[in-house]
């Protein structure tokens, strides 16, 4: 048997759509930032040649991640494979095929949420760091989202999907962070 960490529990709290919201928000939250160096024009100078193209090529990889995220999104809420790929120009069969490791990924992290690094000591968590603690999450997102005047102080948490009390989990209002808040 795994032993079981303190993120263990607070995970518990977040339905599997709920997490996969987190890492969305998360993984789009990277994505802005990235866009926000491309904006200032004042360190060009700085900038070796290529060097603007190298941050537009990050930004790029990043939206890619962002649209893995966002595709395990929906397939978690319920999207069909065909209400997804008619946004990407694709057909169904295509989507499926385009994004069928990254899903598999997600499933496999929640039956073996760990991995031993190559000393064998040491546990390493599959999960995306939003997912792996949503409560750090929660509390990361919330204040981004505020400090760029995206909502209020629960901008992200507010609107997550949390576990019932049946699925195993406290309810949401006993948690300190602003998930699950009205």
């Amino acid at each position: 048997m795994t032993p079981t960490t303190p993120y263990d529990t607070e995970r518990a709290r977040f339905t599997r759509q709920a997490l996969a919201r987190l890492v969305l928000c998360d993984h789009a939250v990277d994505v802005a930032e990235s866009a926000r160096g491309l904006v200032a024009t004042g360190n060009d100078p700085d900038t070796g040649p290529g060097g603007r193209v190298s941050q537009a090529s990050q930004l790029v990889e990043l939206a890619e991640r962002a649209l893995v995220s966002a595709v395990i999104y929906e397939r978690e809420r319920g999207s069909s494979w065909g209400e997804i790929a008619q946004y990407l120009g694709i057909d169904a069969t295509e989507a499926e095929a385009r994004f069928a490791a990254d899903l598999d990924g997600w499933n496999t992290a929640f039956e073996v949420p760990y991995r031993l690094d190559e000393t064998g000591r040491k546990r390493v968590p599959q999960l995306p760091t939003a997912a792996y603690d949503p409560a750090w999450a929660c509390d990361h997102l919330d204040r981004w989202a505020y400090l760029q005047r995206i909502g209020d102080k629960h901008a992200v948490s507010s609107g997550l999907d949390m576990a019932t009390v049946e699925e195993g989990s406290r309810s949401p209002a006993d948690g300190e962070t602003g998930a699950g808040r009205p």
